[in-house]
């Protein structure tokens, strides 16, 4: 923890670990170069993908974390999923694809835990859920740091009970998936300033604070109301060391793209992302992930193909407009009032 703690005293910036191949290795090793920390996301990919992801970072020499999806629960209604996949069709027919079989998978759970204490990162950190406490302690023996991504008060008085050392804070201003632990509740609508007093009120644990922080002044907001350090996701997204697709990162100067929502209408979950026609006309989608994700990626992949952005799912933070397609280095400058140089 001490090691950490003096590295984000030079630097309090990480860049969030974005699934769909976001994180690449080329953005956690030019984040680690310019002084942040980077992550590599576990998540919709095999074990193998992943470890090959590890070793092109641990080439480079430096320090990372890696995040992994807690898997939950199957949809509490399947009939409404299946309903939902009945709504689906029109979107299916004007993309001539068919939508996927709404299937529940634990995303390879054991096999990414197994390959993580075998080879363990600076950092494991979870979203979605909090791990038991025997696998905590399993990766705190492997020494690698154990955060976890909450976004209430009780969720963080759990994290803490079952060992863990850190705790991600995300406000709803976050782009993608909020990391509610509970699949059907709605998520919370507290500002992440806030929120990191009302959990600072229940544990003590180092506070990393994410949710619409794209500039300096956003930075020391979030360490002056108590976080150590800042995530940041969508302030990269446009990087050129960024895997987003160039649509995605186009359409986050697109004036036609004016604000974002929450929708669960591409995965099931909640998740932020640039308001767009898909959204529109699906917003009362029901709860079920992995199972919507599932259905919906044959479209979502049809759309992309097809350039039709009305159907992608971009995801985006309240603070989208100021992403930048600069290198990562001078964002991670921009968000600590360094040098890129330095």
């Amino acid at each position: 923890m001490r090691d950490l703690l003096h590295r984000f005293a030079r630097c309090p910036v990480v860049v969030a670990p974005m699934a769909g191949g976001t994180s690449t290795p080329g953005l956690v090793t030019a984040a680690a170069a310019a002084g942040a920390l980077g992550f590599l996301a576990a998540g919709y990919k095999t074990a193998a993908a992943l470890r090959a992801e590890m070793d092109a970072v641990r080439a480079a020499g430096t320090p990372f974390g890696v995040n992994v999806f807690v898997p939950g629960a199957p949809a509490p209604d399947r009939a409404a999923v299946t309903r939902y996949l009945t709504e689906l069709e029109p979107d299916a027919a004007a993309l001539g694809a068919r939508p996927g079989a709404p299937d529940w998978n634990d995303d390879d759970w054991d096999t990414k835990l197994a390959t993580l204490v075998a080879q363990p990162p600076a950092v494991v950190s979870f979203t979605f859920g909090c791990p038991e406490p025997g696998v905590i302690a399993a990766f705190r023996a492997a020494e690698s740091q154990v955060w976890v991504t909450v976004t209430t008060p009780e969720e963080a008085a759990l994290a803490a009970a079952r060992g863990a050392d850190w705790l991600c804070i995300q406000g709803p201003e976050a782009g993608a998936h909020r990391s509610t632990f509970s699949l059907a509740a709605a998520p919370p609508a507290v500002p992440l300033h806030q929120l990191l007093r009302d959990v600072a009120a229940v544990t003590g644990l180092p506070l990393i604070a994410a949710g619409g922080i794209m500039s300096q002044l956003d930075v020391r907001a979030a360490l002056a109301a108590g976080a150590v350090a800042v995530q940041c996701g969508t302030a990269f997204l446009r990087c050129p060391e960024s895997g987003a697709h160039p649509l995605h990162k186009a359409a986050l100067a697109d004036p036609a793209f004016t604000a974002t929502a929450v929708t669960r209408a591409f995965t099931g979950r909640p998740a932020r992302g640039l308001v767009n026609r898909f959204m529109l006309d699906h917003p009362d989608a029901p709860a079920g992930y992995p199972e919507i994700h599932c259905a919906t990626r044959p479209l979502r992949a049809a759309a992309t193909g097809t350039g039709d952005t009305g159907r992608m799912n971009l995801w985006a933070g309240e603070g989208f407009r100021a992403a930048t397609t600069r290198p990562a280095a001078e964002v991670v400058a921009l968000l600590t009032g360094g040098s890129a140089d330095s």
